[in-house]
């Protein structure tokens, strides 16, 4: 049975709409011009650079001018003594990130959900919000004064330790830092999918004597699970793409033992020292596995979700 309201001449709203969109195909094609034209110049013309990755790049003699040397780029960064480190703090980062992370927001909207009171919900919402509108760089810096010898948490505690010069505090701080900057913003995704729960359901299982915690198992979790299995299978995908601006700002010589990842790596050895092929190689190292990475997730998600998936 085909879908949408059957109208007068056997068609339905679905089938006038498609047959609009071939007759004024034009009209269409004018608006997605500028969107797709953008996508083009900035995503898929800068792939072309990708060449530097397998060549002793100069940039006197150009891409097309440069040595070609294969995989040597590769190789290079793949027998470094330190490939090894920098690959297991990326991953480090990155997965406990997810695992704390990722509940964070959806816990924060099921909780956001079974306040009643419209006034006060938006006021904490807005609460939450706020953070994800401060830059990184300011961020840091907040967290750098909060940690730091003389700042409010060793006050507090009574002590003097500086923080951001041990190894093993690093993760911690970008992880927590993070979560307190992203958490909420996140959020509204599942709010909105919380939005669409069957409010007769919810009528019939306080009927029934269920509690909130059966109320969440019963209700709203059907309406939220596609979007949080999308969104696992997007963090998972994107493992390795941590951003270096929030490492590198706080980075320290004493915990470059953690904070060094692939993502800094690239961006010292790419702007700081000048050796671009190298960079850039390192660079697409960390995408196909990316790429990977989000395929296995999918794969696994989809057996395990009823072959649903991305």
């Amino acid at each position: 049975m085909k879908s949408g309201k059957l109208r007068a001449g056997g068609t339905t709203n679905s089938e006038n709409f498609l047959q609009y969109v071939r007759k004024h195909w034009q009209l269409y094609f004018i608006f997605l011009l500028p969107a797709l034209a953008l996508t083009i110049i900035f995503k898929y013309v800068p792939m072309g650079g990708i060449l530097i990755a397998f060549e002793e790049y100069s940039p006197f003699l150009g891409i097309t001018g440069s040595e070609w040397i294969g995989f040597a780029n590769f190789q290079r960064f793949l027998s470094s003594p330190d490939f090894i480190q920098y690959l297991v703090n990326t991953l480090k980062l990155a997965v406990y990130g997810l695992l704390w992370g990722f509940p964070v927001p959806i816990i924060l909207a099921l909780l956001l959900n079974q306040i009643k009171s419209v006034s006060i919900k938006k006021k904490i919402q807005l609460i939450l919000y706020m953070p994800n509108f401060v830059s990184v760089i300011v961020l840091c810096g907040m967290v750098r004064i909060l940690l730091s010898v003389t700042g409010p948490l060793n006050g507090a505690m009574g002590t003097s330790i500086n923080f951001m010069t041990v190894p093993e505090f690093f993760r911690p701080i970008y992880i927590i830092s993070g979560i307190w900057q992203g958490a909420g913003w996140a959020s509204i995704m599942y709010t909105a999918s919380l939005a669409g729960a069957s409010k007769e359901l919810r009528e019939a299982a306080i009927i029934d004597g269920a509690n909130i915690w059966q109320q969440i198992k019963a209700v709203d979790w059907p309406a939220i699970r596609d979007m949080v299995v999308i969104q696992f299978i997007l963090s998972a995908g994107n493992i390795m793409s941590i951003g270096f601006e929030k490492a590198y700002a706080l980075q320290t010589d004493m915990n470059l033992e953690s904070s060094e990842i692939i993502a800094t790596y690239v961006y010292k050895k790419g702007l700081l020292d000048g050796d671009y092929s190298f960079s850039t190689a390192v660079g697409l190292f960390n995408t196909v596995i990316n790429v990977i990475l989000l395929v296995l997730v999918n794969k696994i998600v989809a057996r395990m979700n009823d072959g649903k998936g991305i």
